[in-house]
């Protein structure tokens, strides 16, 4: 039997708050039936007097129950048995058989409770959460609500492996040899001393056996000991994000032959270094980090951490140019680490958003003082084996980052911190508003590298004042793109920068907006900008498209990306198109413009060839050039005329290669493409189904908003809908939706049979699809 089983299954959940439900004979029969992860929020109506506001994306919250009935074989009575939460957002209370287990505040922390005295053999054991996401607002962005995230139960004998108690590093690398570390935590949980062995065995990805240790350890009763066992291994496959090798480590507890525990751990072979001379440094080479934040939701699914939208997150970040994510501002999913890991991204891996001082009336600030070091060490001890983590960030814009107890405070984390892993640098986010900067020098040198939000201006200034500072930009202005990148480029002790942000999310609404005169002027924290109930300043956005932004910016750092177009969306005269700090100009893949026939239009283009040429129905209108120096960028001012709009890259006056943008007749057809064309039956895949709207010759047209209907036969649902339009507040969950931009979403999620998932999409005045997605057991 696996020592860690998957607990997700069969759960029934109810919304409201029930104190009897705790009890073993409650009748739950009315309750819904669902399988986590499970966000509540995410399903409700969004709305503006709903208490999580303009900040949780005025999504409800309130207080849920979850029950979950299992049987317990008397084969464990001779095992130890816990439940292991991933996350639970947030105040939860964990019951077994009528019997508390503790309160856990911090929705974002990975805890396990040992059930082992509680378990009632050969009958029936009720497992009973309550979730309390009431006490609004506790967020700045949206949080979610419920089970979100995984859950396991884990059994295993006596004598086993601590939780989190496997701890591996590799402090000496090259391509000839590394030397890997691997330090095991043995517990003995049973009244008398026990002599094992403690066997690591090393596989690569081929599975073939990389370096093997042994250790013979005598464990005292109900004690833990640590075993340190060095292995070579000759020629190792080294991690990196275009290279994402990876290794396993099986661990063994034996006793007189017999295995008490096997337990298998991935991790990479990598050096990381960082100095002001060359910055950071992986496997010896100079890297510079194009990163970007996210916060945690998945669109129109949540907060749900489904394993494959964690991974679709990371593959879309790839796609974009990035090679790095800070997870803004708490700890991931393990999903989304397994799939930084196995995929190719770095991680800044940050524990919180707050201190001792808070930013609204129930968030973290009420729990850190009882709180902060279970949760940090809960931080580290979970993802310290992830090679993609390459730097931990302890806060962000700290309020009482100007008081000089905020330096003890840094020093406490950062002690606690480094006590279970020196392998790698501490920093965290640093922001001005206003104060003299220089003030946070202190603050500043209690990290191992500062973390400068919006801040990168005053890098060159502060480096002559304090040469041994290594900086990274933890959070950018998207607009700002080519200015960080220079800096980055032009200084070593830069390591690179992370945009706010990567991908759009719900909550913090109306950040990232543009607006038109007459409309509310002013920032997201200004006013409520209701129905605006998410984030508009990804160079993603909440489908998966990407803006030009994010194609102009991948073209700064990477090379497979050289020529792109788009076009600024014209102000309706005489209205003016206004921006806010963290938007960029609304610019769209498209030459579609109706009632701007011979109106002067703004095409862009970006280009890493020297020049550009614009030709419009095969006539040329200009040549510019796209150097440095015009940071890459040319803007043709064109009268609109409908056709065919294409620019051209040239290098040595040789046309290389072309884009193209072409006028869409009416809204005729629909396209749908999905992101994968078999899923598992395992009541947890995914299938991300993109639909465009297209004219009669496919050519795709982005004005439609068409009101899309969708069905679904066979074994499968939809698990939720969307448009990527941050003011279109029809439900997340249900089945229609209009397009937006011409374009929209369904993800389907399988149940537990196979068999063929049929989605239909059909729309009055369209030609209906369907597309057919095929569901297997393993």
């Amino acid at each position: 039997m696996e020592r860690k089983q998957l607990f997700d299954y069969d759960w029934k959940f109810f919304l409201g708050d029930v104190s009897e439900a705790k009890a073993n004979d409650f009748n739950d029969s009315g309750w819904r039936k669902l399988d986590l992860p499970h966000d509540w929020s995410i399903e409700g109506k969004i709305h503006p007097k709903n208490t999580t506001g303009g900040g949780g994306g005025y999504f409800p919250s309130g207080i849920g129950w979850y029950r979950k009935s299992f049987q317990v074989p008397d084969s464990w009575k001779a095992k130890k048995t816990a439940i292991y939460f991933e996350g639970i957002y947030m105040n939860s209370e964990v019951f077994i058989n009528g019997k508390s287990l503790g309160v856990y505040p911090y929705g974002y922390t990975s805890f396990s409770y040992d059930l082992t005295p509680y378990l009632n053999f050969g009958k029936e054991n009720v497992i009973a959460v309550r979730v309390d996401n009431s006490q609004q607002m506790n967020s700045r962005w949206y949080s979610g609500s419920g089970i979100y995230r995984h859950v396991w139960m884990i059994t295993s004998d006596p004598v086993h492996v601590a939780h989190w108690g496997v701890d591996i590093s590799t402090p000496e690398v090259s391509s000839k040899k590394a030397t890997v570390l691997v330090k095991t935590k043995v517990k003995n949980e049973t009244a008398s001393a026990q002599s094992v062995v403690v066997k690591v065995l090393l596989w690569n990805k081929n599975l073939k056996n990389a370096g093997n240790g042994q250790v013979k350890v005598e464990v005292p009763a109900n004690s833990e000991k640590e075993i340190t066992q060095t292995i070579q291994v000759a020629n190792p496959m080294l991690w990196t994000p275009e290279t994402p090798h990876l290794f396993q480590a099986q661990i063994q507890v034996v006793k007189d032959k017999k295995v008490l525990e096997d337990t298998k751990i991935n991790f990479g072979i990598r050096s990381i270094k960082f100095t002001a001379e060359n910055g950071f440094q992986l496997n010896g080479k100079t890297v510079k980090i194009n990163g970007g934040c996210v916060h945690h939701d998945n669109g129109c699914l949540g907060a749900a951490a489904f394993d494959r939208a964690e991974e679709r997150k990371i593959e879309l970040l790839k796609a974009g140019g990035f090679n790095a994510v800070r997870t803004s501002h708490n700890p991931p999913s393990e999903g989304f680490l397994d799939a930084c890991d196995r995929l190719g991204l770095l991680v800044m891996d940050e524990s919180f958003d707050c201190w001792k001082i808070g930013k609204n009336s129930n968030d973290y600030s009420k729990y850190f003082n009882q709180w902060w070091q279970r949760d940090l060490e809960a931080m580290v001890l979970r993802d310290r084996n992830h090679p993609s983590v390459f730097m931990w960030s302890i806060g962000n814009e700290i309020p009482e980052r100007a008081d000089p107890d905020a330096v003890k405070t840094a020093q406490m984390l950062i002690e606690a911190l480094k006590r279970i892993d020196k392998t790698r640098p501490v920093t965290s986010a640093i922001v001005n508003s206003g104060k003299n900067w220089d003030m946070f020098d202190p603050l500043m040198a209690a990290h191992d590298v500062a973390g400068y939000n919006y801040n990168l201006h005053t890098a060159a200034e502060d480096h002559k004042r304090v040469p041994s500072r290594i900086i990274v930009q933890t959070e950018s202005y998207p607009k700002d793109a080519f200015n960080n990148w220079k800096l980055v480029q032009e200084n070593n002790y830069v390591i690179g920068d992370f945009v706010w942000t990567a991908m759009d999310y719900l909550g913090e609404s109306g950040i990232g907006r543009y607006y038109y005169s007459g409309e509310t002027p002013g920032e997201h924290w200004e006013n409520n900008f209701f129905p605006w109930h998410g984030a508009y300043c990804g160079d993603i956005d909440l489908i998966g498209w990407r803006k030009p932004i994010s194609h102009y910016r991948s073209m700064l750092y990477n090379t497979n990306e050289k020529l792109y177009m788009a076009v600024r969306e014209p102000a309706p005269e005489p209205l003016e198109i206004k921006e806010t700090w963290w938007s960029v100009y609304p610019t769209w893949e498209s030459w579609t413009w109706p009632g701007f026939e011979n109106k002067t239009l703004q095409v862009e283009v970006y280009s890493k060839y020297p020049k550009v040429r614009l030709y419009l129905n095969d006539k040329l209108i200009g040549e510019q050039a796209t150097t440095r120096e015009q940071q890459f960028k040319a803007t043709f001012a064109i009268p609109y005329s409908p056709g065919l709009l294409k620019a051209v890259g040239v290098e040595n006056d040789k046309e290389m290669e072309s884009t193209i943008l072409q006028t869409a007749g009416d809204a005729s057809k629909i396209k749908l493409t999905a992101d994968r064309k078999e899923i598992l039956a395992n009541g947890q895949d995914l299938s991300f189904i993109t639909i465009e709207i297209t004219d009669k010759d496919g050519i795709f047209q982005p004005n439609a908003t068409n009101r899309l209907d969708f069905k679904i036969e066979g074994p499968g649902v939809i698990a939720g809908v969307d448009n990527a339009d941050m003011k279109d507040f029809e439900q997340y969950v249900g089945n229609t939706r209009k397009a937006w931009k011409g374009k929209a979403l369904v993800v389907i999620k399988s149940n537990h049979q196979a068999g063929e998932i049929k989605l239909l999409v059909s729309s009055n005045g369209l030609e209906g699809k369907s597309i057919v997605i095929k569901s297997t057991q393993n």
